[in-house]
């Protein structure tokens, strides 16, 4: 793949009041909600011990928080999993249609493989809530963290994928290239578990959420036009 961020037409049209029913597409909903989810499970009062911790230390923590934590684990990665889903098939039939059929390949499958991560990360942090022995809740701690580790490698690379769509306004081309670039950086933290790190997933976190929620609304807008245009002939 070879990344393009001079080719004339990039640039997003406006949104007219007409455009806004294109925000109610699958992959707009899908970019929108990916947020939303994140941004309600971030809210939620759960204990969240730090690399490192014991299984001791973890039982601890957790003991008396299992709804807690298990809202919090289904809205940062049981429900996200599918909105990747979502936008990872989105980007790939905007790349095809685009001729880029190399990025609609690794958008594919990078978007599907983190979000069969994230569902894996969920069901994990469900058992993880109902374990009360600290061998098995350290065990299912580390993997959820390490597990975050290869998704975030797996989302640079959608992000990588995005940047080379010329489909794809400047923007959010650029947001893919920062995303990429960031979210490496935290997921090799999180893969080997460095402690002193690991507030470097913060500005990966908010790279993630632009990026989703404008390919989210920038794909399903693309879909509305086409469709439109298709009916009109």
């Amino acid at each position: 793949m070879t990344i393009n961020l001079t080719t004339r037409g990039t640039t997003a049209p406006p949104l007219r009041p007409g455009h806004r029913r294109w925000l109610l597409t699958v992959p707009g909903l899908a970019g929108v909600g990916y947020s939303l989810s994140w941004i309600a499970g971030l809210a939620v009062p759960a204990p969240a011990p730090g690399f490192g911790a014991s299984g001791t230390e973890i039982v601890a923590a957790l003991s008396g928080h299992g709804p807690a934590v298990a809202a919090q684990f289904a809205l940062t990665e049981g429900l996200p999993a599918a909105g990747l889903a979502v936008i990872a098939v989105a980007l790939a039939r905007t790349a095809r249609r685009s001729g880029s059929a190399a990025a609609a390949r690794f958008a594919l499958v990078a978007g599907l493989a983190a979000a069969i991560i994230s569902a894996l990360q969920f069901g994990l942090g469900l058992a993880l809530t109902a374990t009360s022995a600290p061998g098995p809740a350290h065990l299912l701690f580390t993997s959820v963290d390490r597990l975050d580790g290869v998704k975030m490698l797996a989302l640079a690379v959608l992000g990588a994928a995005a940047a080379t769509m010329t489909a794809l306004p400047r923007w959010l081309r650029w947001t893919g290239i920062a995303l990429a670039a960031a979210i490496t950086c935290s997921g090799l933290v999180y893969l080997l578990l460095i402690a002193p790190l690991a507030a470097a997933a913060g500005p990966a976190l908010v790279l993630l959420l632009a990026f989703i929620t404008g390919c989210g609304i920038v794909t399903g807008m693309t879909a509305g036009r086409r469709d439109h245009g298709t009916r009109e002939h």
